[in-house]
């Protein structure tokens, strides 16, 4: 069977793992759908192939200025921080300490040990920190605002550029080769399985033809089990490690 790329191709090929068209699957289209949202809101919060790091580039407007924020869009659940913002932060500013220390030591760079520069610009940089410092930034990701703290007014003007440093979702609609992820297809599988437990629980004990009775429960924890399993393997093999907040 070919590797599913679409979101189609990927739900026909869950079914099939559960059984399908030999077993007749009790879950509706719908359901069907609804899992597999919920198996790629899974993969993209935990998974590091479920985001990439990104360069988000936005024009400021009169309304950013007024409102005090940017608006980015639904595809970003993470923001960094945002680039030095202003002509003091530019290399290419005559006053700015970088600019002198290009302008007088860049070409006997290659002459000597590029020690000492990269020491005085590590020097810059915590000068800069503190008697300057970063633009304060917040951001939600289900409000999409990214509230930035600083004058609006004197340190941007209109037109512009705010560079936001963030994590954006890997859309399966753009990359294809994301419904192609082993764990992925297992995680839907095993999601749709217990929602097909689930509906077949208000028939267990009924009896069918032949002696034949309904086991919604089995099938149900069987399945829960299945999804706490992938849930530990995300957590230990695919996802990034937790970074140590310092305040």
């Amino acid at each position: 069977m070919a590797v599913p790329t679409t979101r189609s191709a990927f739900k026909s090929y869950c079914l099939r793992r559960l059984g399908e068209p030999v077993i007749d699957i009790n879950v509706d289209d719908e359901q069907v759908e609804d899992r597999i949202d919920d198996a790629l809101k899974y993969y993209q919060d935990y998974h590091f192939d479920g985001t990439e790091r990104v360069l988000v580039k936005h024009v400021v407007t009169s309304s950013d200025k007024t409102n005090g924020y940017i608006t980015l869009s639904d595809s970003v659940i993470g923001v960094n921080r945002i680039l030095d913002i202003g002509q003091a932060a530019q290399s290419s500013n005559l006053f700015n300490i970088r600019y002198q220390l290009h302008l007088n030591d860049l070409f006997d760079l290659s002459a000597a040990s590029f020690v000492p520069y990269v020491t005085a610009m590590r020097h810059v940089e915590a000068l800069e920190e503190i008697f300057v410092g970063k633009k304060p930034i917040r951001y939600n990701r289900h409000i999409n605002r990214l509230h930035i703290d600083m004058d609006w007014t004197g340190d941007i003007n209109t037109g512009e550029y705010i560079i936001v440093d963030a994590y954006q979702i890997v859309d399966p609609n753009t990359y294809s080769e994301v419904w192609s992820d082993r764990w992925l297809s297992r995680y839907a599988t095993a999601l749709i399985k217990r929602q097909w437990g689930s509906n077949l629980t208000k028939f267990e004990g009924m009896q069918l033809p032949g002696g034949l009775t309904f086991n919604g429960a089995k099938i149900y924890d069987d399945a829960e089990s299945e999804i706490q399993k992938l849930e530990e393997e995300m957590i230990i093999n695919y996802s990034l490690p937790v970074q140590d907040m310092i305040g």
